[in-house]
């Protein structure tokens, strides 16, 4: 192993996994190594986990409040860009990689560590996630991922090796149905019977968001205000960027609102079906696209609209802090200057259904659009407009 290597920053969870990687990365690199923690608004109670980690083995144990910042930092600027993966997917598990490894190499700068750790298996997106973004940020330091170096290959190998060194086990570890991954924006499950991708999920798959069937049979109405394309107040009430989404999952998660269950293309090469649960980041989706319907001009959001796809993909593949994403993100936005206002709401059975919308830079116009008599659109001039989108047409086609 590399002898270069005197401390690594470790992103810990407190689980059987990282506890593990924790107590092999001092033992088999004969270093220091110090955690990090994050309440990214995962619902968790993170306290003692401090105490774990040093008692497991490291020097110095970081937890950290980042809601405020994955709000305002990364959940919103995705959401200007109204960004989906495969024109499913929110990208809750994407979005948090970047933040948490921005923290992880301030840390190792902070400490003079020379290399940062993650847990990430070798299957998984989450590693190429972690990894290019170190890249990006500080090629100079080393990236340890012990699930592409070990032996380990079992559960089972974990749990004695856990036992040997004296690493408590957590109680429910054996009995997990799901591998999952929760934040404020999001909870995602994968394996146990969504292995088979026939199969219905089950009810162990509902967090943060019940059952349409019992959900309640009255639709409740919300009103979201905007300013330049960041939700800003609910109901009349201003809220934080981490208040907001919190707020958001408890209203949307109580209507069954934002499950998803896909089969996925990964970055890594195979397909993957996973069920996610983001009730809060649907909600501000559809509320957001909504007023863009009347505070973008045509052209503007059509060529908005053309990078989406890669956008997306950005995220998901773990090229937050790549030269693309920052420049799609200049121009994404300069659109949403005058995307400000007001929608309203209809939340019913698992539905998102905007009902109304106003902004004080609308762009639409009644007198325009109305069936009724109007004295501003001669219906005539249309006849030339036609004809001369069609001369291009002419003889296309023998």
């Amino acid at each position: 192993m590399a002898n270069d290597i005197k401390k690594v920053v470790l992103a810990y969870s407190g689980g059987l996994d990282t506890s593990v990687i924790l107590k092999w990365i001092a033992l088999t690199y004969n270093c220091e190594v110090i955690t990090l923690t994050a309440d990214l608004g995962q619902e968790e109670d993170l306290d003692g986990v401090d105490e774990k980690a040093l008692a497991t083995g490291a020097t110095r144990a970081y937890v950290e409040d980042l809601r405020e910042e994955f709000a305002r930092d990364f959940i919103f600027p995705m959401m200007r860009a109204n960004a989906i993966y495969e024109g499913r997917y929110l990208l809750g598990t994407s979005i948090a990689r970047p933040l948490i490894t921005k923290r992880l190499i301030e840390i190792a700068h902070e400490e003079g560590a020379q290399a940062v750790a993650h847990g990430a298996t070798g299957k998984g997106n989450d590693q190429v996630r972690f990894e290019l973004s170190a890249m990006a940020l500080d090629p100079s330091i080393k990236v340890i991922a012990p699930w592409r170096e070990w032996n380990f290959r079992s559960r089972t190998d974990l749990n004695n090796f856990a036992e040997q060194h004296g690493i408590p086990l957590p109680v429910a570890a054996s009995r997990k149905l799901y591998s999952m991954d929760r934040n404020m924006l999001h909870c995602s499950f994968e394996g146990g019977e969504l292995e088979n991708p026939w199969l219905e999920p089950g009810p162990g798959s509902y967090i943060m968001a019940v059952p349409v069937e019992q959900a309640p049979d009255e639709p409740e109405y919300i009103e979201l205000e905007f300013i330049n394309g960041d939700p800003v107040a609910l109901n009349g009430e201003k809220l934080s960027p981490a208040e907001m989404v919190k707020a958001l999952n408890t209203v949307g998660g109580k209507h069954g609102i934002g499950r998803l269950d896909m089969v996925e293309n990964r970055f890594v090469g195979m397909k993957s079906r996973g069920v996610y649960e983001t009730p809060g980041g649907t909600i501000l989706h559809v509320a957001h696209r909504d007023l863009e319907g009347i505070c973008l001009d045509r052209d503007t959001m059509h060529l908005r609209d053309s990078m989406l796809p890669k956008y997306a993909e950005c995220i998901y593949n773990g090229f937050w802090f790549a030269p693309e994403r920052e420049a799609m993100q200049k121009l994404i936005d300069e659109t949403q200057k005058n995307v400000s206002g007001t929608v309203r709401i209809k939340l019913y059975k698992g539905n998102v259904v905007p009902v109304g919308r106003k902004s004080p830079y609308s762009l639409y116009r009644e007198d325009l659009a109305t069936f009724e008599e109007d004295d501003v659109y001669d219906q005539a001039d249309a006849a030339g407009f036609i004809k001369l989108q069609g001369l291009r047409l002419l003889g296309y086609k023998k």
